[in-house]
């Protein structure tokens, strides 16, 4: 194991702290991974609440840094720092619900404040680019009903489509999906299963 620590970031989206599928599922791969690396893990709860962007936030974004204004800096500061997290971790942790078909408010909140023009993407005359690299990206996802990666799927899909805008291609899925139309157990054990497959 090296001496050098890898940046694991955590976010967990899931509004259920006691008994959440996909915290614990998260909790369990958090430990594989720690088996594997040593890491230096920076942690969110963003069910905690994370601000959504509004027009201000878009007007103080789309100004040119050295254009920008002490409000507008004091506006872009959470956001700044929510995409630094990112911009710095090596491995990207993510655990969420399907909530009626899709992910939860606060990780859309997130997705928003992160995808940042210049800091995380830029625009090419080929279209938007993916600036970040070198990065391993694991999302568990938890649902009652929702086929995860099905056509009905607007979390799975879409988180995938948010790594791949990025430029994070290397990523690790960990789904116990459907639980009430099947044994809950059953596909925990399952999810669990596929954990002990994964690897940094």
């Amino acid at each position: 194991m090296s001496d050098t620590p890898l940046k694991l970031l955590r976010l967990d989206a899931s509004l259920d702290r006691e008994n959440s599928v996909s915290r614990a599922l998260a909790d369990k791969l958090q430990a594989k991974l720690e088996s594997e690396a040593n890491l230096d893990v920076t942690y969110r709860d963003i069910a905690d609440g994370i601000p959504r962007i509004d027009s201000a936030w878009r007007e103080a974004m789309l100004r040119e840094e050295d254009q920008r204004t002490e409000e507008d800096k004091q506006i872009l500061a959470f956001s700044n720092q929510l995409a630094q997290e990112l911009i710095d971790t090596d491995i990207l942790l993510i655990s969420s619900p399907v909530y009626n078909f899709s992910v939860t408010s606060d990780l859309k909140n997130w997705i928003d404040n992160v995808c940042r023009a210049r800091m995380t993407f830029k625009y090419t005359e080929h279209g938007p680019r993916g600036l970040l690299q070198n990065k391993k990206a694991f999302i568990v996802l938890a649902s009652n009903g929702t086929k995860v990666h099905s056509e009905i799927d607007f979390a799975g899909r879409y988180l995938k489509q948010i790594m791949t805008f990025l430029n994070i291609t290397d990523v690790n899925f960990v789904v116990s999906d459907q639980m009430k139309k099947f044994d809950r157990s059953e596909k925990i054990r399952a999810a669990e299963e596929s954990i002990k497959k994964l690897s940094i």
